[in-house]
């Protein structure tokens, strides 16, 4: 039986339980025309009091793709020349979760905090394509960056 998109994930990471949601909205234009697209991550520290959650939001904009299904999947968000997460993975949810800790957010403080999910995209990008290119013999390596 397929899972249910809006019931809460749990995710473990560094010892500690967070539980996650992903969330899609539009705003509409008094036309009818969607103005606005955007993508919102929520981990919640479990168990539920012991921290503030995080909201980690993709809003559509130049140069980035938020859709809310087809074509591409859902869930997906990125760059359109550039990284790219599918925030129903739970590999991505972790990335983003790393990143922003890394940035200083602290999930034992009480109050919600929320970020713009692009500056962590960016660096989870850069950071797995890292992570691709160190595991390449020089010669791959090399051979690679000619073609970029």
């Amino acid at each position: 039986m397929p899972r249910h998109l809006k019931k809460p994930r749990r995710l473990v990471a560094d010892g500690r339980v967070y539980v996650w949601t992903l969330r899609h909205r539009h705003t509409v234009l008094d036309s009818g025309r969607s103005a606005d697209c955007r993508q919102t991550l929520t981990l919640s520290p479990q168990p539920s009091g012991t921290g503030g959650s995080l909201r980690i939001v993709f809003a559509s904009g130049p140069d980035r793709y938020v859709p809310g299904g087809a074509p591409l999947g859902s869930g997906d968000v990125g760059f359109i020349r550039g990284g790219s997460l599918n925030l129903h993975e739970p590999g991505a949810v972790r990335a983003l979760l790393d990143a922003a800790l890394a940035r200083g957010w602290q999930p034992e403080e009480r109050r919600a905090v929320e970020l713009d999910g692009w500056p962590l995209l960016q660096a989870v990008a850069a950071e797995r394509a890292g992570v691709r290119g160190a595991a390449r013999p020089d010669a791959e390596q090399a051979a690679a960056n000619r073609q970029d």
